[in-house]
């Protein structure tokens, strides 16, 4: 058995954000995927999304003072 990479990890992590992901790499995933590096990953993409909606809502929002 092989180990899923990291680059694995990444797309299996955005397919679950848009809710694409297909059984052959659902089914990679469970047996081949450690928990640990999908929660880090999902941790990190969780922060990228957070930080990318602050951006854009501080651009959109007018700052009043």
């Amino acid at each position: 058995m092989m180990q899923s990479t990291l680059k694995d990890t990444f797309k299996s992590v955005a397919a679950a954000f848009f809710g694409v992901q297909n059984e052959r790499s659902r089914q990679r995933d469970f047996s081949q995927g450690k928990l640990s590096h999908f929660i880090i990953v999902g941790l990190i993409c969780v922060l990228i999304f957070i930080g990318a909606l602050a951006a854009i809502v501080s651009l959109v929002v007018p700052s009043s003072l």
